[in-house]
């Protein structure tokens, strides 16, 4: 069986100030092993700083459509359970995320990324009524999840055969 390609993959990684914090971590562990060795000192450092952006770097969530399956994360849903996704941006993405959030949606949330998708549950056997997802390119995003949610409309409505 072939495997599906993904309609849409991000990756949340990091803001550049945020990397920028994380490298700070270099002269501080340098400092740390200065009593004991220079050189030792140095080379610490560096394998502190390297590691620790690589490591905000590595462990982002990413966000995928692939099929009919939403990935944010760890979690996924698929789109046959989801409803018209709406993108946001600027002054609307920072009002849902503060004052217009939904206590009971399901959020991946970064900061530093600007973009917005608020995608409905209609699964009414779910306590999630939302997921909020952010995103770099959220138009992309909700086209992706909009054409996922057509396949898994399409998919449920073909009549099963039997053999």
């Amino acid at each position: 069986m072939q495997k599906l390609q993904p309609t849409y993959r991000e990756r949340l990684a990091p803001s550049l100030w945020l990397l920028v914090s994380a490298a700070v971590l270099a002269p501080m562990a340098s400092l740390v092993l200065v009593p004991l060795d220079p050189t030792l000192s140095l080379a610490g450092g560096v394998i502190v700083g390297v590691a620790a952006v690589c490591g905000a770097i590595w462990l982002s969530p990413r966000i995928e459509v692939r099929g009919t399956t939403l990935r944010a994360g760890r979690a996924h849903i698929d789109a046959g359970w989801l409803g018209t996704p709406r993108p946001l941006s600027g002054d609307d993405a920072r009002h849902a995320r503060g004052p217009g959030q939904d206590a009971r949606a399901w959020n991946l949330i970064r900061g530093g990324i600007d973009g917005l998708v608020i995608v409905p549950v209609e699964d009414p056997d779910d306590p999630v009524s939302a997921w909020v997802v952010s995103s770099r390119t959220p138009d992309r995003l909700a086209a992706a999840i909009e054409r996922a949610r057509y396949a898994a409309q399409s998919l449920q409505t073909k009549p099963i055969e039997s053999s």
